[in-house]
């Protein structure tokens, strides 16, 4: 007989464990934070730029759970995988997988689009071969990125017991053989090269990498096949062709066995082969001028072969396909009443409807991904995770509402609320107080920023964040009001026949010498219309959100041109040469050389970052730290915040204007508590962003465009980034800015909406007015939530 359970049950031990526990956490600014987070809800952190925030979620605790799930695995497997070093932390229990959603953007393959971000594309391709007419073989022959073969000879192949011989073996794919799946062709322009009325000799190659001595030279001087000591315009037509087009050959140069091949094809194999945004400054600079792309003739940009593209599903190839925004796509798949492929097609119909939810309707399958920006990366990225069986994940999000309007921020509020109802933990940093009110729970991280942040100033409910007294909890209700009056124009920048991407034949004026803002719900044009329509001048300064290239080596110091100054002055002050004040140049470490940290690389084991012992992370020479200025040494201001400095670098012995005015601008974009010398890897994407604009502040030009400048800023430092931009326009300077943000709307002195929807059903210039007549108006998306955010 079984017995009726016992109403005073202890509950079950594996129950207990309902929180993460973070303990002792000191990563980066963090001040010894001790938190327990609730596991199974949606816990929001909050705190102004640079308050920790990253440094609590990514740095330590997303980072220590994929670095426990990689010691799972083995030595030999590890040793391809990340380095993750432990995080600065006492105690860390209760943690589950992470899986982090950032706004990193997707790869720099040529080859990558939306649709092989995805598993779209896998699906498509399996449906073609299935369904296509005419057959013409697996999904494979679908693929843009994988090429047609045919072998012959004697080729063993083996299934199961059976050994078969076959005397010529055929693989058909879909990549275009003519530009090999990239949709472009490249022509050279040859004078960019090399200047043919000099000899090799005299050091006729001008290319990046390629400086005479070197062995990118030295494979053209010394290999017999041209003569180096006559100049490039009177070889013969064999010599010319065998020193461009030549093809990969081995032979023996300067005593070494070594592959020649003629310049054009190295050119493209080295240059080509990379996408061009992650290519280094001066390289891409080249290839901008030694190249010019041209959509591929034989595959009209659809990166396929002709095979691929003549198979068709009622009257649609599978090139038609992916270039359909996704929405018509999704109700393309929906007509398909195909029972031998039901499963197929419900999983791809889950998947587009997933983009179509997720606010990202209007992008198509074959879009780029290298063209996507961090929030719409962030948001493809997320795709993966809505349909997936996994429950007790740990998802960590970084600012999922950048980039999105107030119209879509509603969507994502019930795709986070439903990743947290399938039982999941989910930790969001973000700034937007429509987000933070859906919080089970609140972390708020302050009170300041840098040195002055870095502790836990509430933990709560939302309710309690309102009353708890912190910046977070004061500013959580402020509401921006329309202006009663506006800046009147000083000239117009006229649009005209705007047609870039979905933009229909756009006529618009955009108004000089004031704060013009442009708006619009995602993918209804905006960016198209200001970066794709503005011609690019040196009037014209674009801050757009793109990463700031540089290594680890890279600080605020380099980036923004503050250490030339400041090495000029160490140098003058105490008579040597300005190079032993760069930690890249003479007055480096030798045993770290510069970099602070010593690498040491494991072999097939996960590698190890220690400080070096020498300069105890210094970076620079014992010697070097002689020296002094106003009683400092190099390594100690490189150590100064940006706060610290001003006063320093402001009078007495230091005293450097040049510095100064630097030093101001960095002030001025709210990166007072940056210190100079730290790495920009360590940076959050509006820290890179504020860096930029402080950088580029002091250029000429006479219009700024930036390209949602809030990104990444906390509710209270929205006001003074207000202030800056009205100095900036009070000056003389004409700023326009693509935002969401509705105390900038609300601030601008006129509003270009966009609409009224995304994709084709975007493009269109709805509303042009002052901020007062868009909310009285409220004849557009972007009214209607301005309308309610002012409560007017």
């Amino acid at each position: 007989m079984s017995k009726a359970p016992r109403a005073d049950k202890q509950p079950h031990p594996a129950d207990r464990h309902d929180l993460i526990r973070v303990h002792g956490a000191r990563e980066n600014n963090l001040k010894d934070v001790s938190i327990e987070i609730p596991k199974r809800r949606l816990t929001v952190f909050t705190g102004v730029s640079g308050s920790g925030k990253s440094s609590l979620v990514f740095d330590t605790i997303a980072a220590e759970s994929q670095r426990l799930i990689n010691e799972t695995y083995s030595a030999f497997v590890q040793g391809f995988m990340p380095t993750l070093a432990r995080p600065e932390v006492d105690v860390l229990d209760g943690l589950t997988t992470a899986i982090i959603v950032d706004q990193q953007r997707m790869g720099a393959d040529p080859r990558s689009t939306v649709g092989t971000a995805t598993d779209a594309n896998a699906m498509l391709r399996i449906l073609f071969s299935r369904l296509g007419k005419p057959h013409i073989g697996p999904p494979s022959a679908y693929a843009f990125n994988v090429p047609s073969v045919t072998a012959r000879g004697a080729i063993t192949v083996e299934r199961g017991d059976k050994k078969t011989v076959k005397a010529t073996f055929n693989r058909t794919g879909g990549m275009c053989p003519r530009c090999e799946g990239r949709g472009t062709v490249s022509d050279i322009d040859l004078t960019q090269l090399y200047d043919d009325s000099k000899s090799l000799d005299e050091g006729a190659l001008t290319i990046p990498g390629y400086t005479p001595g070197g062995w990118n030279y030295r494979l053209y001087t010394e290999s017999g096949l041209v003569d180096p000591a006559k100049p490039i315009r009177k070889y013969t037509k064999k010599e010319l062709q065998d020193f461009l087009h030549h093809e990969p050959t081995r032979m023996k140069i300067a005593g070494i066995n070594m592959t020649y091949e003629g310049i054009v094809p190295r050119i493209q194999k080295s240059f080509l082969a990379k996408d061009k945004e992650g290519m280094q400054p001066h390289i891409r600079a080249f290839v901008e001028r030694a190249v010019t792309f041209t959509t591929c003739p034989e595959c009209d940009g659809t990166r396929l072969a002709e095979g691929a593209r003549s198979s068709k599903i009622k009257r649609i190839s599978i090139a038609d396909a992916c270039a359909l925004q996704i929405s018509d796509l999704a109700k393309w798949v929906r007509g398909l009443k195909e029972p031998s492929v039901a499963p197929l097609l419900t999983a791809l119909q889950l998947t587009l409807d997933s983009f179509v939810e997720i606010g990202l309707g209007y992008l198509s399958l074959d879009r780029p991904a290298g063209t996507l920006s961090g929030g719409e990366a962030q948001r493809v990225k997320m795709i993966r995770h809505l349909g997936s069986s996994l429950t007790d994940v740990t998802y960590v999000f970084d600012e999922p509402t950048v980039g999105l309007h107030p119209h879509d921020i509603q969507r994502m509020n019930e795709l986070l609320l439903q990743l947290r109802d399938k039982g999941n933990t989910v930790l969001v940093v973000e700034h937007k107080p429509e987000t933070i009110a859906i919080a089970d729970h609140v972390v708020d991280l302050g009170p300041g920023a840098g040195t002055e942040g870095g502790t836990v100033c509430f933990e709560g409910t939302v309710d309690g964040l309102r009353t708890g007294g912190t910046v977070t909890g004061r500013h959580f209700d402020d509401r921006a009001s329309v202006k009663d009056t506006v800046r009147k124009p000083t000239g117009r920048l006229e649009i005209r026949g705007a047609t870039t991407h979905n933009l229909r034949d756009v006529d618009v004026d955009i108004p000089l010498g004031v704060l013009a803002v442009v708006t619009g719900v995602a993918g209804s044009g905006k960016s198209s219309l200001v970066h794709g329509s503005i011609p690019v001048s040196d009037d014209v300064v674009s801050i757009d959100q793109s990463p700031i290239r540089g290594s680890r080596r890279s600080n605020p110091a380099t980036y923004t041109g503050l250490l030339d100054p400041i090495r000029k002055a160490f140098a003058k002050a105490n008579g040597v040469k300005p190079a032993l004040f760069s930690a890249n140049s003479e007055g480096a470490c030798p045993t770290c050389n510069g970099a602070g940290v010593i690498y040491t690389d494991l072999g097939i084991m996960a590698g190890v970052t220690s400080t070096c012992e020498d300069c105890e992370g210094k970076r620079f020479q014992a010697s070097v730290l002689e020296y002094l200025l106003g009683g400092r040494d190099i390594s100690q201001v490189l150590a100064m915040s940006v706060t610290e400095a001003v006063e320093f670098f402001a009078s007495g012995g230091a005293s450097t204007p040049a510095a100064q005015r630097v030093l101001a601008r960095l002030a001025d974009v709210g990166l007072g508590y940056l210190s100079l010398g730290q790495p920009l890897t360590t940076l959050s994407g509006g820290e890179r962003q504020r860096l930029k604009l402080a950088t580029n502040m002091g250029e000429k030009g006479g219009v700024y465009i930036l390209d949602e400048p809030t990104t990444g800023l906390h509710l209270a430092d929205v006001e003074q980034l207000l202030g800056l931009l009205d100095r900036l326009v009070d000056s003389g300077k004409s700023v326009i800015v693509v935002e969401h943000h509705q105390a900038v709307m609300a601030h601008a002195d006129w509003i270009i909406d966009l609409g009224p929807g995304a994709g084709h059903d975007g493009g269109k210039v709805v509303f042009e007015g002052t901020p007062a007549d868009l909310v009285a108006a409220r004849s557009t998306l972007t009214g209607e939530h301005l309308a309610a955010y002012t409560g007017a």
